[in-house]
């Protein structure tokens, strides 16, 4: 498998067994780090980490990171470049592109992150777009790994706002990693009828099975209830019409006994409003797993720099 130059926006362009491959690297990166041993893969690499919106665990996960292997990570936050106001994207990231080796970007639209990529000509990665947020799901994949010991076969329930950036690369992930998965929202929040018919592909040649439903009997069987907040950045003016329309979407003790599961766990991609999309007791008791998942992401976000431009 050759990651070398390449850029990581979705998980629609990497196969099944490169998916497996990073969470592999993640795991042996993570397992030499508690260990203290740490890399030299990226050392004299220069890393650009652009930031339209604020993050703790993104942010923190990309420079701890890029610094255990042995670069050097620039935060550029709106205020500090000119890109998309008084500068277009393509020049930016032209710029950019004669001056580091890599860029992190972590904003609002995907077309940013796609431009980045194909002007600067270096390796670009999406640390969150409101399309897509692939690295989340790479370390949600490695903490379920940790619980299960799998993915293939396992179900998922993502229960809230189907039509997220979190619910959509859930969407591509899963399906693709023979995972069975259902979206579980009320119709007005269900997901992009197109990207559905892609991942029934995806799902079709990884034998797993997709669900789009606003039944809460469709949490029977599932191994993992996954939630996400009821409004995304920037949708703050729609937080009581989210409130009215998602409260029976709830992650509380009753949903979780519809599994019929004693092993069902909960996952949340934080920050979490407790008392909206979970509740605080159901969270609290979650908590390790959650926070698996949290530390998850500098691991997984470290072996995706690793891969596609360190020296290994």
């Amino acid at each position: 498998m050759n990651f070398k130059g390449r850029s990581f926006l979705t998980l629609k362009d990497y196969t099944p067994d490169e998916i497996e491959y990073l969470l592999e690297l993640a795991a042996k990166l993570k397992d030499n780090k508690k260990k203290g041993i740490l890399g030299s893969s990226l050392k004299g690499k220069n890393i650009a980490l652009i930031f339209e919106k604020p993050s703790t665990r993104t942010r923190s996960s990309f420079t701890i990171g890029c610094v255990d292997e042995g670069g050097h990570p620039e935060y550029l936050g709106v205020s500090d470049i000119h890109i998309g106001r008084k500068e277009s994207i393509e020049d930016t990231a032209r710029v950019l592109g004669r001056l580091y080796d890599g860029i992190a970007f972590r904003g609002f639209k995907q077309e940013t992150v796609e431009k980045l990529a194909e002007y600067s000509k270096l390796p670009v990665w999406n640390a969150l777009t409101d399309s897509y947020h692939p690295t989340q799901i790479l370390a949600d994949f490695l903490t379920l790994k940790e619980q299960f010991g799998k993915l293939k076969g396992l179900k998922l329930v993502f229960a809230g706002d189907g039509r997220n950036n979190v619910a959509s690369s859930l969407l591509i992930g899963c399906s693709k990693m023979g995972m069975d998965i259902t979206i579980l929202a009320p119709k007005a929040l269900w997901p992009d009828k197109e990207l559905v018919e892609v991942c029934t592909g995806y799902a079709s040649a990884g034998h797993s099975m997709i669900e789009i439903t606003e039944d809460l009997a469709a949490v029977s069987g599932a191994d993992v209830i996954y939630t996400d907040v009821w409004c995304s950045m920037g949708e703050e003016d729609l937080e009581t019409e989210r409130i009215s329309l998602l409260k029976p979407y709830q992650v509380n003790d009753a949903m979780l006994k519809m599994t019929g599961k004693e092993s069902t766990v909960v996952m949340h991609d934080l920050p979490a409003v407790k008392g909206n999309e979970v509740t605080e007791e159901v969270f609290e008791r979650f908590a390790d797993v959650i926070f698996d998942e949290a530390e998850n992401r500098m691991h997984t976000i470290k072996a995706v720099m690793v891969a596609t431009l360190g020296n290994m």
